[in-house]
Parts: structure tokens; C-alpha cells; sequence
């Protein structure tokens, strides 16, 4: 038994306490989940993937419909959500969107959504996709690790941002369902495009020298130059993961 002597000399600072080794785990639990879901697509009656909704739609509409795609988006996935919608541009003129659950088309109907950030009658050019949605759960949950932000659930939507490129949005939200933060990530290469809700919102164009952390004094700038290299160690964080998570849509539905 230690002393009280013993006692008073251990630095409080690498004292463990059970609601702290109880985050640390459940952050390091949805990483691994996010892996385990990549690698194993049919995992333990797990809810389908971004990539193996897409092909529920290739199957059943054909190939050609794969070319037509304007947005897949999924809510309250743990990780993966019950059902995706998936908007499909109609050769005869405006969109369908298409509810995929359990695999199969469960409904299709006609819709006048707009995506945001799409240019209008933007489709996604799936044979640039890197990243299904299980592997943009790996690289937000690392990144809100970074970021110290705790969450249970988390949104997808799959779109082309303003080059033309597949970007995917997830939304984090806590257990009240309230968003706690946003990241950007590139479908391609993976890279955290942004942020919102962490890192007080700074964007790629920032770390790369937009951001002036001189501007101000103090704590100000100090302030500044910690959220520039915090999000700059997390986006070469995510690199790093996103090398373990990619996996090319075009490999994934020829390999049938």
C-alpha cells in the first residue's frame, strides 16, 4: 500500500480518471469501427455503405444510371445510416430520388431538391471516387479526435463541390441530435478540405497561408497560430488515414 507521502508526490496530471479512459476509448472504438466496416463489407448485418447503395442502383436501373448521379446523403448513421436517398438526374428531363434500404430501391420519386454547393445539373463523376462512406467516417472520427469533439451520430451527403469534384459533408451530432461540427473531406484524395464547428472553422486556404496569424496581439495571435497548426496536424493526420481507407469505386462494382 502507498504512502500518503507517496501519494501527495504523483503528478495529478497522469491520473486516469474512469470518465476519461471512457472517452479515450469510445473515440479510438468509432475509428476502429469505421475500419472494420471498410474491410469487411458485409459485416455482421451491419447497414450498407455509400458504395454498395450505388450499386443497388446500378443493379436494378442498370449502369448507365451510375453516370446520373447528383447526391447520395444518409442521416443518423452508427456509423452507417438505416437508408441512403440517392438523387439520379432522369435522361427525360429533372431528378428522381431514390431511397436505398437493406440493398434494394425501396422507393422513387420524383424530387425538386436542390443540392447545395452543386453546380445546377452537376453529376458525379463516380470513377474519380476514392472514398466510400465508411472511409469518410474513418477520416471525420480521426479528425474530431484532433479536434476534442465528442459525438454519437453522423450525417453523409456525397456532391461535387464548385470544381466539379466528389467532396462528402458529414455532419457530427451529439445525443441530442444537435450538430457539434462539419468536415469537408475530398472524395478523391481524401484531404480535409475544411471545417465548421472545429478549429474555429478553418479552411485549407488558411493553413496554406490566407489565415494571418499575425493579425492581432496577445492571446489573439497565440490563439491564431494553435487553431492554424491544430487543423494543419489534422489534415496530415487524415492523410494518413485516408491511405488505409481508400478504396476505388470502379474496382468495387467491376469486381462482381
Amino acid at each position: 500500500m502507498f504512502s500518503n507521502a507517496s501519494r501527495s508526490r504523483c503528478n495529478p496530471k497522469s491520473r486516469w480518471t474512469v470518465s476519461q479512459t471512457a472517452v479515450q476509448f469510445c473515440r479510438m472504438w468509432r475509428v476502429w469501427v469505421g475500419l472494420l466496416c471498410l474491410a469487411t463489407p458485409v459485416w455482421a448485418e451491419g447497414n450498407a455503405t455509400a458504395y454498395e447503395a450505388l450499386r443497388a442502383i446500378g443493379t436494378e436501373l442498370g449502369r448507365d444510371a451510375l453516370h446520373q448521379i447528383v447526391s447520395i446523403r444518409g442521416t443518423k448513421g452508427d456509423p452507417q445510416p438505416e437508408k441512403w436517398k440517392i438523387a439520379v438526374e432522369d435522361p427525360q428531363g429533372g431528378v428522381r430520388e431514390l431511397e436505398i434500404t437493406d440493398g434494394k430501391v425501396d422507393s422513387d420519386n420524383e424530387t425538386d431538391r436542390d443540392v447545395a454547393g452543386s453546380a445546377k445539373g452537376a453529376t458525379i463523376d463516380v470513377s474519380q471516387l476514392n472514398l466510400d462512406s465508411s472511409g469518410a467516417y474513418a477520416v471525420a472520427s480521426h479528425t474530431a479526435e484532433a479536434s476534442h469533439t465528442n459525438f454519437a451520430t453522423a450525417d453523409y451527403m456525397l456532391r461535387t463541390d464548385d470544381r466539379g469534384e466528389p467532396m462528402w459533408i458529414v455532419t457530427l451530432r451529439n445525443g441530442s441530435s444537435r450538430p457539434v461540427g462539419t468536415i469537408y473531406i475530398g472524395g478523391t484524395r481524401g484531404t480535409v478540405m475544411r471545417t465548421e464547428g472545429m478549429f474555429a472553422g478553418a479552411t485549407m486556404e488558411d493553413v496554406e497561408g490566407d489565415y494571418n496569424e499575425e493579425e492581432g496581439t496577445g492571446v489573439f495571435r497565440s490563439a491564431k497560430r494553435s487553431i492554424k497548426h491544430g487543423f494543419h496536424r489534422a489534415q496530415e493526420e487524415a492523410r494518413g488515414m485516408f491511405e488505409k481507407v481508400k478504396r476505388s469505386f470502379t474496382d468495387f462494382i467491376n469486381r462482381e
